[in-house]
């Protein structure tokens, strides 16, 4: 297997970059903060009005676990996923987190927050919750935008704190901010309401009730994560059976049809150094389309950020470069 090492700088001009200056930063215990942050929050008027134009509505992200990029392409234990690159647009210099920080719990931090917030371990949101309201669903919240976080394994009745069975909360990043947990109480009405079973999202679907950003976590067996005790000894090809299964649900419904995008990618790669990939199902897609720019999680940031118009930038995704170029009509 080829090792790709991970480019130090991200190219000049690549599309969609705005790039901050050494200014636009602050270091705090160790980790780097957009000083962008203290920006004034989109308000749900300035918000709307932005979002009026665009053809991208509605968000879906799905998270598979531990794989690089050359593991995925061609391999023949994922020919659903491979099939889907003649009509969708993907990235083969698609990276985890910026700062080479691992393991999972980190890089499904960053996705939410542009930042690891200091953690560098996998344990429960009881050890590693963050107290800061600069986060993702924040900004949705307070632009009025829905969202859910489905996952597999958890049953509705509490907000899922601790790992059971084939659901671990190290794979749900919202889990990890105080606002949404209530300072990490299992009866949150909040946070309840919104991390979900990931059955609901068909009947949500179907109903046309789906939230404007859905963050979907499959189960330890079905995100590629776990190699025995499952339905196949091919931790790969459980995956993708998985994906052959509920992506063509997502692509059924009016919410995507009318303006939907499927950001498929990995939380990290499996040294740590190497294009883990981001495949975009959409009708706004190029269809199969290619590019090796340099992206990271947090142009996944910067891209659902753009798609529903709340500022500021959060950390990271100030400096790096959307996903735009993926695109034909965009956000």
């Amino acid at each position: 297997m080829i090792h790709l090492s991970r480019p130090s700088l991200v190219l000049a001009g690549a599309v969609g970059c705005a790039c901050g200056s050494v200014s636009d930063f602050t270091t705090i215990g160790g980790a780097r903060y957009s000083t962008l942050e203290q920006a004034p929050t989109t308000t749900p008027a300035e918000s709307a009005a932005a979002r009026e134009s665009h053809a991208i509505k509605t968000v879906f992200v799905v998270l598979f676990e531990n794989k690089n990029w050359s593991d995925i392409v061609g391999n023949p234990e994922a020919p659903y996923l491979n099939s889907l690159l003649g009509t969708a647009a993907h990235a083969e210099s698609y990276f985890d987190n910026s700062s080479a920080i691992h393991p999972s719990e980190p890089n499904y931090i960053w996705l939410e927050a542009g930042d690891n917030l200091g953690v560098r371990d996998d344990n429960a949101p009881a050890d590693n919750s963050r107290a800061t309201t600069k986060h993702l669903v924040r900004l949705l919240d307070d632009a009025a935008i829905s969202w859910k976080s489905y996952a597999e394994g958890i049953d509705g009745t509490t907000c899922p704190l601790v790992a059971d069975g084939l659901f671990n909360p190290k794979h749900v990043p919202v889990l990890y901010f105080d606002d949404v947990t209530d300072s990490v109480s299992p009866s949150s009405p909040g946070c309840i309401a919104h991390v979900r079973p990931f059955g609901e999202l068909a009947a949500d679907l179907a109903s046309g009730n789906v939230a404007a950003y859905n963050f979907i976590t499959p189960s330890l067996c079905n995100d590629m994560h776990n190699e025995t005790g499952c339905t196949k000894p091919s931790a790969i090809a459980n995956g993708d059976d998985w994906l052959s299964r509920e992506l063509p649900i997502i692509m059924a419904s009016e919410a995507y049809k009318t303006g939907g995008a499927v950001f498929l990618t990995w939380d990290e790669s499996v040294n740590g150094e190497s294009p883990i990939g981001m495949v975009v199902v959409s009708p706004f897609a190029k269809p199969g389309y290619v590019n090796r720019l340099h992206y990271t999680h947090s142009s996944m940031l910067r891209t659902a950020q753009q798609i529903f118009a709340v500022q500021p930038f959060l950390r990271d995704a100030a400096d790096s470069p959307s996903l735009s170029d993926l695109f034909a009509t965009y956000p």
